[in-house]
């Protein structure tokens, strides 16, 4: 566990030729955070993610087993785990259901090895990443880098979702009034037992959670197009500020007031459902 005392850290200012600053793209279907993080507390994400250490490994641990070391990783949605990062720059990319699910970004790890539903790579595809963050510029042309990049990915691995999964998931990108359990059961003409079976077996989450997902990201969005946090939480649908908060350190484990701040930003603000960690001290 951290020390008390210094239970958030952020990680070391990148070196000079790197100053553009971290880097996030944000679009309907991906999130990619490039940046130097430190140490990220236990959490669980709402989407699966691929971790890549820019120059060199990292260091993940799973449900609070021992900590191992990776250049890649892939991370089904829901598992929880905690990083060690020791301040190194490194890529995180979500991707929402339709673009594939894990097995997309399963295949952008190699030498790979099963922990815990995770994939642990000691190799893997992190060039892509490192050009973007290398690049003061790359905020640009960040989109058409991570669709060739997915892509990859997605001609080894895809698999439809459900139909009627799809179509809820549809609905979230359509309504301003997300439906709820009842609602979206009803939609697709299954019990609530079934439909969250079905759900959750798809996306790898229940459907609050994933919903709580898409507030999320809607939230970064606001922020992004320049609102303050107190504001973007209400745009996304959370009680207050502190709701925000703490769906936020639960689902990055980090406070969002860092994880917005002094970055560069790629993609459609007006469009953008997406996310991405922070840091805090290294666990020993």
């Amino acid at each position: 566990m951290a020390p008390p005392d210094r239970l958030y850290e952020r990680a070391p200012p990148a070196p000079a030729r790197l100053a553009a600053g971290p880097l996030w793209h944000l679009d309907a279907t991906r999130t990619c955070f490039i940046g130097p993080l430190t140490y990220n507390a236990p959490h669980q994400h709402g989407a699966p993610v691929f971790l890549a250490g820019i120059y060199g490994d990292f260091r993940l641990r799973l449900a609070g087993g021992d900590w191992r070391r990776a250049r890649t990783a892939m991370i089904p949605a829901g598992i929880e785990h905690e990083l060690d990062v020791g301040g190194q720059p490194i890529g995180v990319l979500y991707i929402e259901p339709s673009l594939g699910g894990p097995a997309c970004l399963a295949a952008l790890t190699s030498d790979a090895e099963e922990s815990g539903g995770a994939l642990l790579g000691a190799a893997g595809e992190f060039a892509p990443l490192r050009a973007l963050w290398e690049d003061a510029g790359s905020a640009d042309w960040a989109g058409e880098a991570l669709d060739d990049f997915l892509g990859f990915g997605a001609r080894r691995a895809r698999r439809p979702l459900d139909p009627r999964i799809a179509r809820i998931i549809a609905s979230l990108d359509e309504a301003d009034d997300w439906p709820g359990v009842a609602d979206a059961c009803a939609r697709v003409g299954l019990s609530a037992h079934h439909f969250q079976h079905l759900f959750t077996r798809e996306v790898g989450v229940p459907y609050r959670r994933y919903r709580a997902w898409r507030r999320l990201r809607l939230a970064i969005g606001a922020v992004a197009s320049g609102s303050h946090l107190t504001a973007a939480a209400h745009e996304a649908g959370f009680c207050d500020q502190a709701h925000f908060t703490r769906t936020f350190r639960r689902t990055f484990g980090a406070p969002p007031s860092w994880s917005l701040s002094g970055v560069r930003m790629s993609g459609d603000p007006a469009r953008q459902r997406t996310a991405a960690p922070m840091s805090e001290p290294p666990a020993r």
